[in-house]
């Protein structure tokens, strides 16, 4: 099943709770309820402490779902602050049914209040446009053999190769583990995942994350990471100037229209004022629809350099395209190519009759003809077959286009031979004013011979009418015979998905889970270190006996979920047994063991899960955004579902259910002011240029100070709520 990340905040402190109460015949205990509310403070605090100072400095995380974060903030500050009106205003020391029952309706308002908030209900509609510019350039996924879908295309994979240090003695295996591994930093992860590696680096588990051994590490931060690694970039069909695709889902409903732009991408040159956009209809086309089309910045600004489209438009009865102009202002200015976005969308009502494809966003360019411009390469590899016939190499003109311009080109071996393996040239290409683009053909010659890879280079040189040769000015063309590109391919695409596929938190069979959980590491030896040898230790039989959880692949994952439930329950109980034992022997009141030793062991996978989030996500909101989501779901669960059972029961007894108040709600009210201290830190931090206007990270200085602060609070937290519950502060 899947799960909401807003949603997935079922703890091991709710399950303690609600064990306590039932083992207690309905009777509330104090090890429950004092565990939530030290675990929301070790989380608030002391894990939003660590994530700040984990960040490198200057490098910062801002939370990216702040409606969301807003709505769980305040909950999560409103849930302490309820449990403190109950148990201390409206009936002191006692818990009615009508206020168990709202504790746990809360929940589900906060989820759908986070759900709205997670999808803007509240704010105007924005657009993210990485989001939206990355679906326009990613080509669509690739299937291998046996029909299965890859993280990855053939093509990036080859391109891979290329970049890599020709001079390293790679195998294949390392080569394909080095391309995991880069493909992997660019996956996006989910908070349980996060969560699920903090609790395996303790334990010595598999990890989630793609480990190289040392001796492919150096080669990695050489070679790899100190190039651009870009996703491959699909082949449209160029068509005036714009790419146009023609891929396009009908409806199963023969009476709905579906509508969307002609291209993901327009061009148009500074001089001509104005570029046309088309949207066209498919399916259903007998009858009037309504739409919408708005401009969005890019790197182009609206009234500086295009005119402001924001309005509806109809595509009359048996229309099937519509073409709008959008005005481009020429400020007779060099400036670089820039770019805005136009969006497609239906007023409302219009959904009934209509719906939008995937091409709801059109890439518009704004090409510079107010100077000569640059000449260079779009690619500086290029990989072909050997039967090819042709090796077609792109040249483009950028950051200007005005006036007829030439640049001269010629080819140069390497290991491949002129006139043996392909025909040399040495020509010249004209662009006349205006063309931004121009093909370099070169014959490749196969002489049906087994041969090793052969590259030779295609340089520009000698630009005459004002331009100047960009940064590529050479490319290099590698081709590859036939049945040597295929077999490499393949199998190089199937080592990947082997390593992509050790990454998945689902196992298959049985044997898989247990081979993983009596090795170290789940069987990664060479990247193994000391600690991981220790944590499998102490944690051996705990990873045995979960290994007898049913795989995943049985029953869609219900078995997985229900039976995994069940062992959680057991160990929450064995933990709560133990943690008041090892209160009874040193000598500690329920409340502070509650607090402290077993907050702090059952928040040891979110701290380490967050810190882990806080350096490979692009955004706070694993790191931090998770944890405000869980103190507020371990009051309305944590103490709403135990609340409501005892108080049914003492209900049909006649009888109140009664929760003794003092040492609660002063950890309560301590907790409370804590929180909103930390609270407006975190929002000043998002404000305030001196700590980087992000919650976490910045420069080093403030990003300290802020970790002392929260650490501190946490101090004084346990300090004044111990000196209460030892009678040295009357309450």
């Amino acid at each position: 099943p899947k799960w909401n990340n807003i949603g997935a905040n079922v703890t091991p402190e709710i399950l303690l709770s609600i064990i306590e109460i039932i083992k207690n015949r309905f009777e509330a205990e104090e090890l429950g309820p004092g565990t939530i509310i030290g675990s929301a403070a070790y989380k608030l605090l002391i894990i939003c402490a660590l994530c700040i100072v984990s960040i490198n400095a200057p490098e910062t995380r801002r939370i990216k779902l702040y409606n969301v974060f807003l709505v769980t903030s305040f909950f999560g500050l409103f849930a302490y602050i309820w449990l403190f009106i109950v148990l201390s205003l409206i009936s002191k020391d006692v818990v009615d049914l009508w206020e168990a029952t709202i504790t746990f309706l809360m929940f589900p308002l906060v989820v759908i209040l986070a759900y709205l908030g997670e999808k803007k209900f509240f704010a105007s509609k924005e657009i993210d446009m990485e989001e939206e510019e990355r679906k326009l350039i990613l080509a669509p996924p690739e299937l291998d053999e046996t029909g299965t879908q890859r993280g990855f295309r053939k093509e990036e994979l080859l391109r891979f190769l290329r970049d890599l240090d020709q001079s390293t003695n790679l195998s294949l295996e390392d080569k394909a583990q080095l391309f995991a591994v880069n493909l992997s930093e660019s996956m996006p992860r989910s908070r349980m995942q996060y969560r699920i590696q903090g609790a395996r680096m303790l334990t010595g588990g598999k990890s989630l994350f793609l480990n190289l051994p040392d001796r492919l590490q150096e080669i990695y931060q050489r070679a790899v990471k100190s190039q651009p690694f870009g996703r491959a970039i699909s082949t449209d069909h160029e068509d005036g100037g714009r790419k146009r695709t023609s891929t396009f889902n009908i409806d199963e409903n023969p009476h709905m229209a579906i509508l969307e732009f002609a291209s993901s991408s327009y061009a148009v040159l500074n001089g001509e004022q104005r570029v046309t956009v088309e949207v066209t209809r498919h399916g259903f086309i007998d009858s009037i629809i309504r739409f919408r089309l708005d401009t969005i910045d890019g790197t182009a600004t609206v009234g500086e350099d295009y005119e402001k489209l924001s309005e509806e438009f109809k595509m009359e009865s048996g229309q099937q395209e519509k073409k709008i102009t959008i005005h481009v202002i020429d400020d007779n200015q060099w400036e670089p190519d820039e770019t805005f976005f136009v969006k497609l969308s239906l007023p409302e009502g219009e959904e009934k009759h209509a719906k939008v494809s995937s091409k709801t966003i059109a890439l518009v360019t704004i090409i510079n003809d107010d100077e000569p411009g640059f000449i260079q390469f779009e690619e500086s590899i290029t990989i072909v077959k050997e039967s090819v016939g042709k090796a077609e190499i792109k040249v483009a003109r950028v950051n200007g286009a005005d006036g007829r311009v030439t640049v001269h080109y010629r080819t140069k071996d390497i290991d491949a031979r002129a006139r043996k393996d392909y025909q040399p040239a040495d020509s010249e290409l004209v662009f006349e004013h205006g063309e931004i683009s121009k093909i370099i053909a070169i014959p490749i010659i196969n002489d049906m011979e087994t041969e090793k890879d052969e590259s030779f280079v295609v340089e520009l040189y000698n630009p005459t009418g004002g331009t100047q040769i960009g940064k590529h000015a050479k490319t290099v063309v590698t081709m590859i015979n036939d049945d040597d590109y295929k077999t490499m391919a393949n199998k190089m695409a199937s080592l990947v998905q082997v390593d992509i596929d050790k990454l998945s938190v689902a196992k298959t069979t049985w044997g898989q889970q247990f081979h993983e959980a009596m090795n170290v590491k789940g069987g990664d030896l060479e990247t193994a270190k000391f600690s991981h040898y220790v944590g499998h230790s102490l944690s051996f039989c705990w990873k045995v006996l979960f290994a007898f959880v049913p795989p995943t692949s049985i029953a869609g994952g219900w078995l997985t979920f229900f039976v995994s439930l069940f062992f959680i329950v057991i160990l929450t109980a064995i933990v709560g047994d133990v943690a008041a034992i090892l209160g009874c022997l040193i000598g500690l009141k329920d409340s502070i063991t509650a607090i402290s030793f077993v907050a702090l062991g059952t928040s040891l996978p979110d701290t380490f899960g967050s810190m882990i989030a806080a350096k490979n996500s692009k955004t706070a909101d694993d790191a931090i955004g998770s944890i405000i989501v869980s103190n507020s779901f371990n009051v309305f669960l944590g103490l709403g579902i135990p609340w409501l059972i005892a108080a049914v029961y003492w209900e049909s007894q006649n009888l109140p259910f009664t929760v003794k108040a003092d040492d609660l709600t002063f950890s309560v009210l301590v907790f409370s002011i804590c929180c909103v201290l930390g609270m407006i830190v975190l929002i000043f931090r998002r404000f305030l240029g001196i700590f980087g206007k992000a919650e976490l990270g910045g420069p080093t200085i403030p990003k300290y100070i802020c970790s002392i602060f929260f650490v501190l609070l946490w101090i004084g937290y346990l300090t004044l709520t111990g000196l209460q519950a030892y009678g040295y502060i009357k309450w």
